[in-house]
């Protein structure tokens, strides 16, 4: 794999829980995301998916430094950025920018389109210079598939999917080597869902972007995704190419979201095994002990409740299924399914 752009290790979000009125003491921590690691490489894109309340979107927060992190480091190209703030964080956002997952709510409905994904230059006036602003708005209304006349318009006479293009346009301003988009089509119709997925990869090649995708359509994920990883209560759970993880998937979590994507032909669904997981997830300020997804799990055994499965290739392998996953028995689903 190609040198990584982006670096996390054991990325940790935790949210104080306090008690008291006057004097405030805390009583434990809502624990988002705890212990995550992962790399992105240039001109990649990594899928995250899970259930909600997994730490999927707290993580692209932390990635953003939009929310702190507790502990752990974010490297991006090798230098830490984490605990980074004023000027340094500032240059440093330039290059990674964010599509929100909602497009009705993340534009100012008092802005102008041509104000709204011209604002990126009002912070790094560098990028382009106040006489030229105009001109590169509409170029980027041009790029993402939008009239450039439209620049006067406001975002309550666009369609949920130009609005999306329009967060993706605003993304784009700043010439970033890095988007991390945050559930950016769940909002959207399924028509108006390839749309944007087709223009989110012709945009990834035409200038050499690396994605961050989180999603919960595992369908859509596979689309555009070089890498899937899967998240369960704040814990990264399984990692590994698209055709590792929908072809070879070891943890019993990421198999049972699998079994739960439609088959749209009548005759697929055949012979499927459909898994359906006891109970709901537990409260992430009260994870279980050991394995966090052993309350759900049909082969959870006495280990599973007293050591915490490591995220890493299983020592015994067969077949080409190569991959980190965070189950004591991943290898011997790999020899079962093999």
């Amino acid at each position: 794999m190609a040198e990584p752009i982006l670096e996390v290790r054991d990325l940790v979000k935790h949210y104080p829980l306090t008690q008291g009125v006057l004097f405030k003491k805390q009583v434990g921590a809502v624990k988002a995301v705890d212990g995550v690691s992962f790399t992105l490489a240039k001109g990649e894109t990594l899928g995250i998916v899970g259930e909600s309340g997994c730490g999927k979107s707290t993580l692209a927060k932390v990635l953003m430094n939009l929310e702190r992190a507790t502990a752990g480091q974010v490297l991006y190209k090798g230098e830490d950025i984490s605990r980074l703030s004023g000027a340094a964080l500032k240059a440093v956002r330039r290059n990674i920018q964010m599509v929100f997952q909602d497009p009705y709510t993340s534009l100012n409905p008092r802005m102008t389109v041509g104000d709204i994904i011209g604002e990126p230059f009002e912070i790094h006036p560098e990028v382009a210079p106040k006489g030229d602003r105009r001109k590169a708005v509409q170029d980027l209304l041009d790029v993402v598939g939008l009239n450039p006349e439209y620049i006067n318009r406001y975002p309550h006479q666009f369609s949920g999917g130009q609005r999306q293009r329009i967060g993706i346009a605003r993304g784009l301003a700043l010439k970033p080597e890095i988007i991390i988009c945050d559930e950016p089509v769940s909002a959207l119709d399924v028509s108006v869902q390839a749309q944007v997925i087709n223009l989110l990869e012709q945009l990834q090649g035409e200038f050499e972007l690396s994605y961050m995708f989180i999603a919960h359509d595992l369908s859509i994920v596979r689309h555009i995704s070089d890498r899937v990883g899967v998240m369960y209560l704040g814990r990264m759970v399984e990692i590994g190419t698209d055709a590792e993880i929908y072809e070879h998937a070891t943890h019993p979590y990421t198999q049972a979201l699998l079994s739960a994507v439609p088959v749209p032909d009548p005759t697929g669904r055949e012979g499927r095994e459909r898994i359906i997981l006891s109970g709901d997830i537990p409260s992430p300020a009260n994870p279980p002990s050991g394995c966090r997804f052993r309350t759900r799990c049909w082969k959870a055994e006495e280990r599973c409740a007293t050591e915490v499965p490591l995220l890493a290739a299983p020592t015994l392998l067969t077949g080409d299924a190569r991959h980190d996953s965070a189950c004591h028995f991943a290898a011997e689903r790999e020899v079962a399914a093999a």
